[in-house]
């Protein structure tokens, strides 16, 4: 009896660890949520929030009664919030404009104003802030029946036009506009042949936008901006076409308003379109059902690295919103394309659909874990899924939110690091400091730990502000980590180091001093000769962002803080060359 009992007690046992074995792989298969805190914005309303994934407010902005949010929100680094604002003085009056953008920091306090808003322009819909520190930006672009008529179009009627902004922020109230992209300029018609913009075949000129598809005031409609830094390229989605367009960023503003130049060689035609092939008299599928939050997916993601992705507004099965990520057929700068046929693919490579319909605004962000934080604006609902579609997260703010964002604990508690280094450009053997040092808003007292390595290999030290005798040229890089968030950042200064004797055969009157390096905003420039100077400065990027002529100061405090390289000619002196670290 004892040994049947035993045997019975053996097999139970094993059913019992196997049992386990497979609800721990079960448990151990499951999708885990990414990221702690989201970002969102209820249109109409002065305020901004940040919660954390059990749905406990963290920050809340607060902004003047008359400075409502209408339509975006982003949180870029140094936790700075950049938002679309209901502008109280625009002329023009829709219920899709804005009108003014503001940068706020954590503190609430406004630290940018813009308004870009008269009887013939107005912001709209959506903006995206670039790598630089500009913002790209949708307006409106008002054309007159006349004009309309002009262009070909077989309706007269005013046209709301769109057009794409770069600004380029130059103090508290004011901003440069650097590019500027028009819609305008890339029309075609085959309605009349003594207009403008006329065309035997719509379908043999897709990088054109067809002014009579739709017959709308708001013919266009765009709602959604994304850029791609590796391409320098930018995306946009249409409601009235139900299309994502990508165009080419990399062109000057003349040749945005042209057919050549730029890295595709179109200027500033359409370079790839997907969605709707309808809309350029193409036969093929039409995946889009009006579309918004048009974006690529990082270059990162697990699945679908360098995918686009749109909101399909009621596309999904039912008429429901979904979410719709397609892989556009690179083709270095430029995309390929069969003439006469649609843009490839045949269909999405991935589709969330939802189990409601929000028949405007929306949007989707693709996580680094495969997941995904949907917006469904109409719904009041925002979900974080994982690849499956499965649910992992949800909330429902008091109203609708146009968007939303989820953000690393690290994003926006984690340090923003800088170096710098006592000089540049040396002779071996001469004793130089590294500098470094890290800010983190949100923080009390953060207490940071530092470690430095260089490359090429070969020095390595723990100290915040190391001394050593470069005999080579190098780079050397910092990482700075919060000891209680955990968080990390990276920042790296390049020395550039010569032989004895070489500095001063150069001639040390054509060297320039750059000071004070890192700045906050103001940078003066001795030497190499104060005349005729010829300042260029780049980003991380290596775009140029700002050309001045014979002046030794220079002013980045309409930039973000970050690394900017500046490059110095003056007369018949060498080229300079300079890493400049804004730390404001």
């Amino acid at each position: 009896m004892q040994g049947l009992l035993s045997g019975s007690l053996e097999k139970e046992m094993k059913k019992y660890i196997l049992l386990s074995i497979i609800l721990l792989m079960i448990c151990g298969a499951k999708a885990q949520q990414w990221g702690l805190y989201t970002l969102y914005s209820v249109t109409g309303t002065n305020k901004a929030f940040l919660i954390d994934t059990n749905n406990t407010i963290y920050k809340t902005w607060t902004f003047g009664a008359t400075k409502q949010t209408s339509f975006t929100s982003y949180l870029i680094p140094g936790d700075t919030l950049v938002r679309t604002i209901n502008y109280t003085g625009n002329l023009i009056i829709d219920h899709t404009i804005s009108g003014e953008v503001q940068k706020v920091d954590w503190n609430n306090n406004v630290i940018w104003d813009f308004i870009y808003s008269t009887d013939s322009t107005v912001l709209h819909h959506d903006i995206h802030p670039l790598p630089n520190g500009n913002i790209l930006m949708i307006a409106m672009d008002v054309k007159t029946a006349s004009e309309g008529t002009l262009a070909g179009a077989s309706v007269s009627m005013v046209r709301h036009s769109d057009k794409i902004i770069e600004v380029h922020p130059t103090g508290p109230t004011t901003g440069t506009i650097v590019w500027e992209w028009k819609l305008w300029d890339h029309l075609c018609q085959d309605y009349n042949p003594t207009k403008n913009n006329y065309v035997q075949s719509i379908s043999q000129n897709p990088q054109l936008i067809n002014i009579n598809y739709s017959n709308s005031i708001d013919f266009i409609h765009t709602n959604g901006i994304d850029y791609n830094a590796a391409l320098d390229q930018i995306a946009f989605s249409s409601f009235e076409f139900s299309e994502i367009f990508v165009i080419d960023h990399s062109t000057t503003t003349t040749e945005a308003a042209g057919h050549t130049g730029g890295n595709s060689g179109y200027g500033g035609d359409i370079i790839y379109r997907w969605g709707n092939p309808t809309a350029y008299e193409t036969n093929g599928q039409i995946d889009f059902n009006v579309v918004h939050n048009a974006h690529w997916v990082s270059s990162d993601d697990p699945y679908y690295p360098n995918y686009l992705c749109g909101f399909n507004n009621h596309g999904g099965s039912g008429g429901n919103s979904c979410v719709d990520i397609f892989c556009p057929p690179y083709d270095g700068y430029n995309y390929l394309k069969t003439q006469g046929q649609a843009y490839a693919p045949a269909t999405y490579a991935w589709r969330y659909t939802a189990n409601c319909q929000t028949l405007g605004e929306g949007s989707s962000q693709q996580l680094p874990n495969g997941n995904s934080l949907v917006c469904l604006t109409y719904c009041s609902s925002i979900l974080e899924i994982d690849h499956n579609g499965t649910p992992l997260w949800s909330f429902h703010p008091a109203g609708w939110s146009s968007n939303a964002l989820r953000y690393s604990e690290c994003y926006v508690r984690g340090p923003v690091a800088f170096d710098s280094a006592s000089s540049l450009d040396v002779v071996s053997g001469t004793p130089i400091t590294l500098y470094s040092h890290a800010t983190s808003v949100t923080e009390n007292n953060p207490a940071y730990t530092y470690s430095w390595t260089s490359v090429p290999p070969g020095f390595t030290s723990s100290l915040q502000n190391p001394t050593l005798l470069p005999m080579s040229t190098a780079t050397y890089i910092v990482t700075i980590t919060d000891t209680t968030l955990g968080c990390s950042d990276t920042a790296s200064v390049t020395v550039q180091v010569v032989v004895t004797g070489i500095k001063e055969q150069s001639g040390q009157k054509n060297e320039a001093v750059i000071y004070p390096n890192p700045t906050d905003g103001i940078i003066n420039i001795k030497g190499a000769g104060e005349q005729n100077l010829e300042i260029t400065l780049r980003n991380v990027y290596g775009e140029t962002i700002l050309n001045i002529s014979d002046s030794p100061i220079l002013d980045l405090s309409g930039f973000a803080k970050g690394i900017y390289y500046l490059t110095v000619r003056s007369g018949k002196t060498k080229m300079l060359n300079y890493k400049i670290v804004k730390s404001e």
